[in-house]
């Protein structure tokens, strides 16, 4: 079966993820964490390098899936010809370690059924415990990312040291329940199996009620994506991972294989600006507090991304064991450009505590030391060039977005000094100030293409960047200035494809053949919204929309000619862009950037 990403439903806890195809096979899964090597790993490679399979033993005549409302439970219908079964996967919430759950329900007639689960092998690390005669309901599994705990109402029978099979049968009213718990003992059994999920459903509609369905006229996309973003915060820490898999192509064949489950700083401030636009002052307050936490102790540099945990992250490396997703390779395991110097994310970043004020969430006493700090670092290494907010691995260079968001660190710090620091005359703010004009200048000089009209990518160079979207949004120059209309204007016309927005044009940049990046695209929407074409900014915005898949996720692109999904899976950026946008073009934002 060839596999797009479309196929896959996304199991999460808040400490890490799975990834479920629509035929029941889990074929992604890191433990304990979400940056954790994987235990399930047939995603990027092929059966064998491990995957936990539930299904009919016979091909479903039929097989449908969705999520229960306002929860990560998938259900799963198999239809057969004997009967019809339902299945019903997800991670236990209330527990010390994670658990998967997976319970099969007869529905109709009776169901002959096949249990699969084979582990990612681990050299001589995997040994499975099983009783002398083969056959079980207890496995014990110790793997590389750790013991594991296999617990089912069916006989489980070891066939090797990384498979354990069962074969059994479910008639209508009967229930069989399986539980693969992280750590030496089962955290849930079979016997608590239905307790367990209804913990789960309480945990996502509690956590989701807080949302009021009458702030959006697309209310089931704002809320699914608002559970995707609350899925992938990290519980311990507060933090965002963007996205829970690596390796995912931006393009056809791979080559652009990042790995992003990690925290970029970048998507602080797009974070920080959802979910307090959507009311969610506790996960805004806690991401906040993990970039106080996490750049403060960044005493010698800061980096773009950290772990979950604020550390380093891990130096890239390249699994060849794996295959690659449909052989694109290769599959990286940490992310080199952890290194890379750019700029724009202290503007990123003093933006994530500027908004978080404004919302009325008191500032805590270290945001003036840190603000402090990042300011007067740049105001004696303003002229340093980087790698931009694409993390481009070439030669760095004044990209005209990094320059911008450098005017944007200025202008909250400026705005923070003067309302609750020494005030205008210090020192510092009067440097601050000075540099803020001379960016200001110079973008509209050096980043400004009189000859096409539009602000240009990079300085010296005439390519457009959907980036420079950002540039209204961030405050830097209103949207109905002629210029920034017109680039606007240049970037649909260039850049759109079928009505989404790519990064650059095909043939340009990196990835010259990728597909439309869809927080891009919803960009382009809230540029034309506020530029007063309500219009256009709906129908963009529908167009982003309409290629979520049929449980509403997203990933980080779109491939227009191959009609998929393409890159990390589910995408955090793309998911905040949808929420942001219908909050915007539906007239209920709280505007907590407005006047940056």
């Amino acid at each position: 079966m060839t596999r797009s990403i479309e196929d896959y439903a996304l199991l999460a806890d808040g400490r890490c993820a799975a990834l479920l195809g629509r035929d029941g096979s889990i074929d992604w899964l890191c433990w304990p964490r979400f940056d954790s090597d994987p235990c399930f790993a047939s995603m990027l490679g092929c059966e064998g390098d491990g995957l936990w399979r539930i299904a009919s033993a016979e091909p479903p005549r039929r097989a449908s899936r969705c999520y229960q409302a306002d929860t990560l439970v998938v259900e799963t219908s198999f239809e057969c010809e004997g009967g019809s079964v339902l299945a019903i996967d997800f991670m236990a919430v209330e527990t010390t370690t994670p658990c998967l759950v997976r319970i099969i329900e007869g529905c109709e007639g009776s169901v002959a059924m096949h249990m699969r689960l084979l582990l990612r092998p681990y050299g001589d690390g995997n040994a499975v415990a099983h009783d002398r005669g083969g056959q079980t309901t207890s496995v014990m599994l110790q793997t590389g990312c750790g013991a594991m705990n296999l617990r089912s109402d069916a006989k489980l029978e070891s066939r090797d040291e990384c498979l354990i099979e069962a074969v059994f049968t479910v008639h209508a009213g009967e229930r069989v329940a399986f539980s693969l718990s992280h750590g030496d003992t089962a955290v849930v059994d079979p016997a608590s199996a239905i307790p367990a999920l209804h913990d789960a459903q309480r945990h996502w509609r509690r956590w989701i009620e807080r949302f009021d369905d009458s702030r959006t006229l697309w209310p089931q996309p704002v809320r699914r994506s608002l559970l995707t973003l609350k899925s992938l915060i990290y519980r311990p820490s507060g933090a965002m991972v963007a996205a829970p898999t690596t390796s995912l192509p931006e393009l056809p064949g791979g080559c652009l294989n990042w790995d992003y489950r990690y925290c970029w700083l970048r998507d602080a401030s797009f974070a920080l600006e959802a979910l307090l636009e959507a009311g969610f002052h506790e996960e805004a307050r806690a991401w906040r507090d993990w970039l106080l936490r996490t750049l403060g102790a960044s005493r010698s540099h800061i980096h773009i991304m950290y772990d979950v945990d604020g550390r380093r992250v891990p130096a890239e490396r390249n699994i060849k064991s794996l295959a690659g997703w449909h052989g694109a390779r290769p599959v990286r395991f940490g992310n080199a450009a952890a290194t890379q110097y750019q700029p724009d994310v202290f503007g990123e970043a003093l933006d994530c505590l500027y908004l978080t004020r404004r919302a009325g969430i008191r500032a805590a006493p270290e945001e003036a030391v840190l603000e402090e700090r990042i300011v007067s670092w740049l105001l004696d290494h303003s002229e340093r060039q980087g790698s931009g907010i694409w993390e481009t691995r070439g030669e760095p260079r004044h990209y005209t977005t990094s320059r911008v968001m450098i005017w944007v660190a200025l202008d909250r710090f400026i705005k923070h000094w003067c309302e609750d620091g020494p005030g205008a005359g210090d020192a510092m703010v009067q440097r601050a100030e000075r540099l803020q004009r001379t960016l200001y200048e110079e973008v509209c000089t050096r980043g400004w293409d009189a000859r096409r009209g539009a602000f240009i990518r990079s300085y010296g160079e005439t390519g457009l960047d959907s980036s420079l979207l950002l540039m209204p949004l961030m405050g830097f120059m209103r949207v109905d200035d002629p210029r920034m209309s017109a680039t606007i204007d240049a970037v649909r016309a260039e850049l759109g494809e079928d009505g989404l927005i790519r990064r650059w044009r095909r043939g340009e940049g990196e990835a010259p053949e990728e597909g439309a990046f869809l927080a891009c695209s919803c960009w382009m929407a809230d540029c034309l919204y506020l530029r007063g074409d309500e219009s256009d900014a709906r129908a963009q915005f529908e167009r982003v929309l309409a290629v979520a898949n049929d449980v509403g996720l997203f990933a980080e692109e779109y491939d227009v000619r191959a009609r998929t999904l393409a890159g990390n899976f589910p995408q955090a950026l793309s998911h905040l862009a949808v929420v942001k946008t219908a909050l915007l073009l539906s007239g209920s934002t709280k505007g907590h950037r407005s006047g940056g």
